[in-house]
């Protein structure tokens, strides 16, 4: 969550950085109300914290009578959160992220009490529900990190930890929502709420993944074979794919290699090897998950940015 310089009002990319902030709020908050919180699942975050709050304090309020709105608590706890990070941290959460927060707890209790059935879960299924919560609930964090935004939460926690301790954020990020998982396991006294919130936490990474990187991952390969110019032919000609030559040494024989690196399909993987394995079956191919390409052939950089 870095700071990021003020864009042009009404402007193109103002729009759509506000329209995917707008959009991926509210699918994160449908993936909590009709799928994660009925089931009082806890994955973590001030959302996760703002369930068991809700559940703890139902009947204790006359006019909250199903306990502290959600969307309202995590608003509470986001809005000192990030007031702490811009004083400790410096000026790194700027406007959308306040808004991101913002719309996901207004659209969670918006949603809430427009619903006829308060807060009984769509389905009853608490794996289904994970799994269709975890994947609205990551899809809307992707849509929200594509505008440079966040939903506020836990993360600034663990931003300010990370100051002063100089441990890896990443890791410190873990602790942090296993903390408040473990907080959930506490208030209700049942291990599989945990468990389900940890399947949760693991489905919402995976969609984010993919709503910032897309699903049609390709595939990266290294190739030694003393067929080179044969399989370049093939990549060049009949793929119609780029590749680099690398210049290697054997460690054991001390020979000098050419080493092919090229990026193709999955359907182009299995042509590939198809075709190797006839003219050179002592090749040596190392085949790579890429998440993402950027350059000639592929995406776009300069496209990627202006997204």
């Amino acid at each position: 969550m870095v700071f990021l310089p003020n864009e042009k009002i009404f402007s193109l990319k103002w729009f759509k950085d506000y329209s995917l902030i707008l959009i991926g709020s509210f699918i994160l908050a449908v993936g909590f109300v009709f799928f994660i919180s009925p089931h009082r699942i806890v994955p973590g975050g001030v959302y996760g914290i703002a369930i068991v709050v809700h559940y703890m304090t139902a009947g204790v309020f006359r006019f909250w009578p199903d306990g502290i709105p959600i969307g309202l608590f995590g608003l509470i706890l986001n809005i000192p959160l990030t007031i702490a990070g811009i004083k400790i941290l410096g000026p790194r959460f700027g406007v959308k992220t306040v808004v991101g927060f913002v719309l996901s707890s207004v659209f969670m209790d918006m949603i809430t009490y427009m619903r006829v059935d308060g807060d009984a879960p769509l389905v009853q299924d608490v794996l289904l529900s994970c799994v269709f919560g975890g994947v609205l609930v990551g899809f809307g964090l992707g849509l929200i990190f594509k505008a440079r935004a966040t939903s506020g939460g836990s993360d600034i926690i663990a931003m300010i930890i990370a100051k002063y301790t100089h441990l890896q954020l990443g890791q410190l990020m873990i602790y942090v929502d296993s903390a408040i998982v473990l907080c959930g396991l506490v208030a209700f006294k049942d291990w599989q709420i945990p468990l389900y919130s940890w399947v949760v936490i693991y489905i919402t990474g995976k969609a984010i993944d993919i709503t910032l990187e897309g699903s049609d991952y390709n595939k990266a390969l290294l190739i030694i074979s003393e067929k080179h110019e044969e399989i370049k032919h093939k990549i060049l000609i009949d793929l119609e794919r780029g590749g680099t030559y690398l210049n290697g040494t054997g460690m054991y024989t001390g020979e000098q290699k050419q080493i092919i690196y090229t990026v193709v399909s999955r359907r182009e993987v299995a042509i590939l090897e198809e075709f190797i394995s006839k003219i050179d079956p002592d090749a040596f191919i190392t085949v790579m998950d890429a998440r993402e390409i950027l350059g000639e052939g592929f995406q776009s950089l300069k496209h990627k940015v202006e997204e």
